[in-house]
């Protein structure tokens, strides 16, 4: 085995064990427990989870996805979020190889993404424990480390923030009800400050662009009401996953349809 494919498969089994980490987050960080102690339970017979059926995904399977004791059934939400941290961080360490420091930031900020979506899925809640601790690392800390300058970390939680803020007076000046909660604005002054305010376009445009065709899909399937609120926490955290991974194409992409709109423009 090489060294890079030993790095990879590393940062792979990192990312199973940070993923299993997440999963404890996303249950005990809305319901006020601690993420730490006491050890993982049932929800339902109560009895602690034993260290060798806590195995990211190998435990679920082996254990055809039923606690040990009570064999009640267990969320498949579990082992996806532990493949799919564990994914991210391979996308990391081979996006932002050799650099350990670049690798490292990606990390946090995938696990922190994951975090916030999954939160925001269930509970319609974004933490101020973990947007706002990421604005501040955003803007204090990762310039210092290289990631970014100051000028595009607080251009891009500025811009992240008021765009939001905009939308959600806007929405209220109108129909005078609450559209947009406090926690997106948060949420993308924290992508803008890791970002910077190209990555906080396009991250909006992604997000926007989801969660409208999710939206106008579900409508269309009589699941969803004009009233209906969705979960926009989920689709931010998709564009910044995008953005983060595929953000030199994204640039790419932007300066084809820009040329040709100056063409269309010009004649």
């Amino acid at each position: 085995m090489t060294l890079d494919a030993f790095l990879q498969v590393y940062a792979a089994l990192f990312g199973l064990i940070a993923g299993s980490y997440l999963n404890v987050v996303v249950y005990r960080l809305p319901r006020g427990i601690s993420t730490v102690l006491p050890r993982s339970r049932c929800p339902r017979c109560r009895m602690p989870v034993r260290p060798w059926d806590n195995v990211p995904v190998l435990s679920f399977l082996l254990l055809g996805g039923r606690c040990r004791s009570c064999r009640v059934a267990i969320s498949w939400r579990y082992p996806l979020v532990e493949a799919a941290t564990a994914a991210c961080f391979v996308a990391s360490f081979r996006e932002f190889r050799p650099s350990l420091t670049g690798t490292v930031i990606a990390w946090v900020f995938c696990a922190a993404m994951i975090a916030l979506a999954l939160i925001d899925f269930e509970h319609y809640l974004l933490p101020d424990v973990i947007t706002l601790p990421g604005v501040a690392v955003g803007l204090l800390v990762l310039p210092r480390l290289g990631w970014t300058s100051d000028r595009d970390a607080w251009l891009g939680a500025v811009l992240g923030a008021g765009v939001l803020l905009a939308v959600a007076w806007g929405w209220y000046a109108l129909k005078r009800v609450h559209g947009m909660g406090l926690g997106d604005v948060k949420m993308l002054a924290m992508v803008g400050a890791f970002l910077g305010w190209k990555g906080t376009v396009s991250t909006l445009f992604v997000a926007s662009l989801a969660g409208s065709l999710v939206g106008l899909s579900m409508m269309a399937a009589g699941r969803l009401r004009m009233q209906s609120r969705l979960p926009f926490g989920v689709f931010l955290a998709l564009g910044a996953l995008v953005t983060l991974f595929f953000r030199h194409e994204i640039v790419a992409l932007y300066g084809r349809f820009g040329l040709a709109l100056a063409r269309w423009l010009l004649g």
